[in-house]
């Protein structure tokens, strides 16, 4: 954890300095107040000089207003420290994710990670501020009462021998029971955030299907198990405060016992008496406060081995410096001998087996087959979204995995299966394709995809502000805005996965016959449900149970492959009713 602090301090560690400095500036301070004040009792008000009392209180005055200035200056720099480390952190865990596949996102589930970026972090956060200033100062009054306790009384000084180790234990036992349940907590508001995520991005089908209640008592069962867990850690927290009060007011009872003896017997200087009390109280509050930074400090070692489970992640796809020279973009694709399975799912069944097909340039190709038969699995693997497991997929004759990321899928526009706008304008979405794009390009872009038309309707044209997601538009016009914004990179390669069921087969034709003018050189990959969408392809591929169960034309495989002929007939039949 405390690589992770100095690792992340970038820019903040002049402040993450200055804030201790100024801890122990105020805790010296502190410490003088009730020697000075010792000093007025015995000194300056028997022998009746108002002067020297005045000096003193006016010493006192000063060593407070430095003691306040101190503190303030340390508040200040520990939360610049603190905040900066936060956004050091969060900036770390976001660019590492976005170096992570597909494979890794399911593997931590993207609520755990929105958890780890906020709620972890957060605590972390919390750690540094409060370490910067409660892990410091208590330490310095710890030791430095004690010892002043010591020159003051070394007799007396001996309870805190009894009360000290009493406190110290409940502390270490409470830190390894807490560090567990902190754990367990995070990993419940993981649970909680990933039922609210699913809960909101699928509301409109909650509310299709009058699911509303069964949500409600889903997320009450979350929310119940956070707050047990909450509880369970809670509750050993409060119990560390009865104890610490307990030994507070013992030790300073008998202090005050012993202690009055030893005046009375004039053994003892009621002042030194006064002062020895104050930093009674100083050591103990000092062992309090060190009790409560070091239960935060669990929370937060929690967070840190869950926040370091990421940053230490390899990521599954990595990206490779490529050949010293690689191929003109033409569009070719093979797949040699490949196979493929989710590794997150533990199954270990393969979703695709032992698959072998080439793709010519310029080619229009089409897969079809049922629901589960690992259409988008293959797809996904051209941009290497997922690797192989098996054989090896190449573009233009050279492996993928050979490919710099960037290189590989900038030859490549993709239309993936959930269809993704972002908030902001219709004219900022579609520049995504290519932010280098000049205004007629994004035009044409537009009208190619059959997206023109409805974006002009639209009050703000191409500056209308698109909602979270693109709720603001329908199915299918937010689909024509993703092959759009496909269409606008101008790609040797262009796969859609699904990308036109939304919208009716004219529209389609009419997107169709663009991609055969505008991207006559280009290889398009469609997967489509619906056998109009596919039967002008040069090539359909039939995926059934994780292999290829036919290939051909559409003619072809309507006369040879009996899985084609019964998914037209049903089409067919769908048609005629």
């Amino acid at each position: 954890m405390l690589f992770l602090f100095l690792t992340h301090l970038e820019g903040y560690k002049k402040q993450a300095v200055l804030s201790p400095v100024l801890i122990v500036l105020e805790a010296v301070c502190e410490l003088l107040l009730p020697l000075v004040m010792a000093e007025i009792v015995d000194t300056a008000i028997p022998a009746g000089d108002t002067r020297y009392i005045f000096r003193l209180g006016a010493a006192m005055l000063v060593l407070s207003a430095v003691s306040m200035a101190c503190g303030v200056g340390a508040a200040k720099y520990a939360a610049f420290a603190s905040q900066g480390f936060g956004g050091n952190l969060r900036q770390c865990l976001f660019d590492k994710i976005q170096d992570f596949s597909f494979a890794d996102i399911d593997r931590f589930s993207s609520a755990s990670l929105i958890t780890r970026m906020t709620n972890d972090v957060n605590a972390m956060t919390m750690m540094l501020a409060m370490g910067l200033r409660m892990l410091i100062r208590a330490p310095v009054m710890l030791i430095a009462a004690f010892t002043i306790a010591l020159v003051l009384n070394a007799r007396l000084a001996l309870v805190l021998v009894a009360v000290v180790p009493i406190m110290i234990g409940v502390i270490v036992v409470l830190m390894k029971v807490c560090t567990r349940l902190f754990e367990t907590m995070q990993k419940k508001i993981d649970g909680l955030n990933n039922v609210l995520q699913e809960n909101l991005v699928a509301i409109r089908v909650v509310k299709a299907f009058v699911r509303g209640n069964h949500e409600r008592k889903k997320f009450n069962r979350s929310s119940e198990e956070l707050m047990q867990a909450g509880l369970n850690v809670g509750l050993r927290i409060i119990a560390i405060m009865p104890v610490m009060i307990l030994a507070l007011n013992g030790a300073t009872v008998a202090v005050l016992y012993f202690g009055g003896k030893m005046v009375m017997q004039a053994e003892f200087d009621l002042g030194d008496l006064q002062a020895f009390i104050s930093y009674i109280s100083q050591i103990l509050m000092s062992v309090m406060m060190v009790a409560m930074s070091l239960l935060q400090l669990s929370r937060a070692q929690a967070c840190a081995r869950r926040i370091s489970e990421v940053l230490e992640t390899e990521p599954s796809v990595q990206d490779r410096t490529g050949p010293a020279a690689l191929p003109a973009p033409k569009g070719r694709v093979e797949f040699r001998d490949v196979s493929f399975k989710y590794v997150a799912s533990g199954t270990g069944d393969d979703v695709l087996s032992h698959i072998s097909f080439t793709v010519e340039p310029g080619k229009f190709v089409a897969i079809v087959g049922g629901t589960g038969t690992g259409k988008s699995s293959l797809v996904n693997l051209i941009p290497r979204f997922y690797d192989v497991t098996g054989g090896a997929v190449l573009v233009d004759g050279v492996d993928v995995r050979d490919y710099p990321l960037e290189e590989l899928r900038g030859r490549i526009g993709m239309v993936l299966q959930t269809n993704i706008l972002f908030t902001g304008t219709i004219r900022e979405n579609l520049m995504w394709g290519r932010p280098g794009a000049t205004e007629e390009e994004m035009l044409q872009a537009a009208r190619d995809a059959q997206a023109y038309d409805f974006i002009m309707a639209l009050p703000d044209g191409f500056d209308t502000q698109l909602t979270q997601g693109g709720s603001n538009v329908s199915g299918g016009q937010k689909q024509r805005l993703c092959i759009a914004r496909a269409m606008l990179r101008k790609p040797s390669i262009l796969i859609l996965d699904d990308s036109t069921s939304a919208v009716d087969s004219a529209t389609e034709a009419a997107i169709r016959e663009s991609f055969a003018k505008n991207l006559k050189d280009s290889t398009v990959i469609i997967i489509a449900q619906r056998i109009s969408s596919v039967q002008y392809a040069d090539e359909i591929l039939i995926l059934d149970d994780d292999h290829i169960a036919g290939r051909g034309t559409h003619e072809e495989l309507l006369r040879t492959n009996a899985i084609y002929q019964e998914i037209y007939r049903s089409q067919q039949e769908g048609v005629q009713e």
